[in-house]
């Protein structure tokens, strides 16, 4: 369920938070307002009462969100059959009905070109000359989508490959009833060369009630903390680390050798290893890097495992440029609209600005 009004879920915190206070003087006493302290004493107890009632309103829209989240687990529920059709799809387990893949598409044939068309025709007629044997369900598609998406892109590195082309599921799982709010992404595998787990995966807890430092500044749930799960390599497969070859010269003798180490490198399977929040705080770069793994995880929860095969096609990630379009849009509107203010506020000097040539009819 993705809420446009909700604040992102994917907001870092480097710093612990303390729990709520029953008595909320403290932040009461800390005002913004400019001269707020010239306002009459009378008016600024109506503030308070005021500041009150707006506490007591992020109370209940933090239970408005725990309820949301207790939807989004029941239907969660509603949507497994769905999702494990797909995967029994796209592992080759069954083969769908001709009546299930059914699919309207004149409106598809309608905006391309005639040229591209049959460009696509003999494609599609070389491409079932070439391959003798049909291939087994859908192959190679979470590793399709992790290349279609820029986020994901930038975290696949090479060397990662060869493994994600045995990824046949993602899913979501919500907390249950009672325990603490937070969602698991689970990664299952088939047997590989690689490791020998068959599910990776990725808990994000989450808090949804108001910080009692900054109460106000509360949107919705956030997600807080991650934890991954230990990887089980087999040896020399470790994608995570690089084997390097070091010449060592002894200061008496004179004799070299050779030794190696396992230095970390870039790879996606690092997202199972995350940064651990620090109550110290954090610096600005490990700070960053926990909040860019949070918005991957609620990508991959909002938008991923909901819609794959849109993002399989690139039908949603043009959905995705859209968006992005009109907002860009609507920014630039705003910046001009700006610099127009400015400019009719500026004082009109007949000497200097001549007026404008009139239209001229043709």
């Amino acid at each position: 369920m993705d809420r446009k009004g909700e604040k992102s879920e994917a907001k870092g915190k480097g710093e612990s938070k303390t729990s709520q206070s029953d008595k909320p003087e403290d932040f009461l006493q800390v005002e913004r307002v400019p001269n707020f302290s010239l306002l009459p004493k009378s008016v600024k107890r109506r503030v308070y009462a005021l500041k009150r009632l707006q506490l007591q309103s992020a109370n209940i829209e933090a239970k408005f969100y725990e309820e949301v989240h207790e939807l989004e687990r029941k239907y969660s529920a509603l949507y497994h059959p769905i999702f494990h059709k797909r995967r029994e799809i796209v592992t080759g387990v069954v083969e769908p009905t001709d009546e299930e893949c059914e699919w309207q598409s004149e409106k598809e044939e309608e905006e391309l070109a005639e040229d591209l068309q049959k460009k696509a025709a003999l494609e599609e007629k070389q491409a079932d000359s070439a391959s003798a044997v049909d291939p087994k369900g859908i192959p190679e598609f979470w590793l399709t989508i992790f290349k279609h998406v820029d986020m994901l892109g930038e975290m696949l590195q090479e060397h990662d490959e060869p493994i994600l082309k045995h990824l046949q599921d993602i899913t979501v799982k919500f907390s249950e009833p009672g325990q603490p709010m937070s969602f698991t992404l689970e990664f299952y595998f088939e047997p590989n060369n690689f490791f020998s787990n068959t599910i990776l995966t990725k808990v994000y807890k989450m808090k949804s009630e108001p910080d009692a430092t900054d109460p106000f500044s509360f949107e919705g749930p956030e997600i807080v903390d991650c934890e991954g799960c230990k990887i089980d390599w087999h040896k020399g497969k470790d994608v995570t680390v690089k084997i390097v070859k070091k010449k060592q010269k002894h200061k008496g003798r004179g004799t070299v050798r050779t030794v190696t180490k396992e230095v970390p490198q870039d790879s996606f399977f690092n997202f199972f290893n995350p940064v651990k929040t620090s109550p110290d705080g954090m610096d600005e770069d490990l700070d960053f890097t926990l909040a860019t793994d949070f918005e991957i995880g609620h990508f991959f929860r909002e938008r991923i495992i909901p819609r794959a095969v849109l993002y399989f096609t690139g039908e949603a990630l043009e959905d995705d440029e859209s968006f992005e379009e009109e907002d860009l849009e609507e920014g630039e509107e705003e910046d001009l609209d700006e610099e127009g203010e400015e400019e009719e506020e500026g004082d009109f000097d007949p000497k200097k600005d001549p007026p404008p040539a009139e239209c001229k009819q043709q």
